[in-house]
C-alpha cells in the first residue's frame, strides 16, 4: 500500500464533508435570518441603503467568477482560528440584537462569521481567494446615523458655497446662511439628500466593482478611478443643486416637488457614472499615448 493509497479520502470522508459544510451554512442562513428581515422593513426601503442587495447580489458574483482558482485550491482547514472568528461574529450579533437599532453592528458581524466558516472548512488559500468578495459585503453594511450627520453637514455648506459663488458671479441676485440659499424672492434649503452621501456610498460601491471586475490588471488606473470618486459626487450632486436652485428661480420653489426632485436625483447618478466612465476613458488614453511614445524609440533603438 502507497502513501497515496493511505491518505486518499474515501467517498465516506467525501460525504462527511458535504454534509458538515451545508449544515454549517444552513445554520448561519438561519441566523441572519431575522437579520435581513430588518432590512428589508428598514434601511434597504432608504435612498441611502437600498443599494444593499445589489451589493450582495455583486458579491455571490464575485464567488462565482473566483469558481475556477477554488477548485485550485488545497484544502487546509485551520479550525482554531475559524472557530476564534465565527464565535467572535456571533457574539457581536447577539450583543447587537441585545441593543435594538444597531442593524450596523448585526450586519457587519456576519463578515467574521463568513471568514470563520471558511477557515474551518477550506482555510487560509480559499480566504485568500474570496478576500475581495467578502471585503465587498462591508458596503452593504448601513452606516451609523452619527457618521451621516458628521458628513451630511460640512458636504451641504461646501455645496452651496459653490452654487452661491458661481449663481453670484453670473450675476444672479443671490445670498447664502448657512445651507440655506436666497435667490430672488425665495429662500432654498439644501437638505441631506443632496449633500452627496447616498451617492458617494453607491458610487463607492460601483467604483470599486468596476475597478476590481475590469481594471485590477492596471493598479494605477484603478486607484486614481477610486479616488476620484469623492470629487466626481460632489461635482454632481453640484450640478443637481445647481440646477434645483435655478428651476426655483425660474419656475418658482412648487416645482421643486415631487417628480422633479426625484428626477434630478436620478440624473445626479447617471452624471457621476457618466464622469467616472470619462475619467476611465481619458485615463486609457492616456496610458496609450505613453506607451507609444516610450515604447517606439526603445523599439527603434533595438532595430538599429
Amino acid at each position: 500500500m502507497t502513501y497515496s493509497q493511505v491518505f486518499q479520502p474515501t467517498k465516506s470522508d467525501t460525504s462527511a464533508g458535504l454534509l458538515w459544510s451545508g449544515l454549517l451554512v444552513a445554520c448561519v442562513l438561519i441566523a441572519y435570518a431575522p437579520t435581513v428581515s430588518n432590512l428589508i422593513d428598514g434601511p434597504w426601503q432608504t435612498e441611502q441603503e437600498g443599494h444593499g442587495p445589489l451589493i450582495i447580489a455583486a458579491s455571490l458574483w464575485f464567488v462565482w467568477q473566483s469558481r475556477s482558482n477554488l477548485k485550485l485550491v488545497k484544502t487546509s482547514p485551520a479550525p482554531i482560528v475559524g472557530w476564534m472568528a465565527l464565535l467572535f461574529g456571533l457574539v457581536l450579533m447577539f450583543l447587537a440584537r441585545l441593543q435594538q437599532g444597531l442593524v450596523t453592528f448585526e450586519m457587519f458581524s456576519i463578515i467574521p462569521v463568513i471568514v470563520g466558516c471558511i477557515l474551518i472548512l477550506l482555510g487560509w488559500p480559499a480566504l485568500r481567494v474570496l478576500a475581495f468578495p467578502i471585503a465587498f459585503l462591508f458596503f452593504a453594511v448601513p452606516m451609523p446615523d452619527w457618521i451621516i450627520d458628521a458628513a451630511t453637514v460640512p458636504l451641504k455648506v461646501l455645496i452651496s458655497n459653490m452654487v452661491t459663488g458661481i449663481l453670484y458671479a453670473a450675476g444672479y441676485p443671490v445670498a447664502q446662511n448657512g445651507v440655506m440659499i436666497m435667490i430672488g424672492t425665495y429662500q432654498l434649503l439644501v437638505k441631506d439628500a443632496c449633500s452627496g452621501m447616498n451617492s458617494i456610498f453607491a458610487l463607492s460601491a460601483i467604483g470599486v466593482f468596476y475597478a476590481y471586475a475590469f481594471r485590477w490588471s492596471e493598479k494605477v488606473r484603478s486607484v486614481i478611478l477610486l479616488m476620484s470618486i469623492i470629487p466626481i459626487t460632489i461635482a454632481a450632486n453640484f450640478i443637481r443643486v445647481l440646477a434645483l436652485v435655478l428651476i426655483a428661480y425660474y419656475g418658482g420653489p412648487d416645482l421643486l416637488d415631487g417628480i422633479v426632485h426625484d428626477l434630478t436625483g436620478i440624473s445626479l447618478f447617471v452624471v457621476a457614472l457618466f464622469l467616472l466612465f470619462l475619467l476611465d476613458a481619458a485615463l486609457g488614453l492616456c496610458i496609450a499615448a505613453y506607451r507609444r511614445l516610450h515604447v517606439r524609440p526603445r523599439q527603434q533603438q533595438v532595430a538599429v
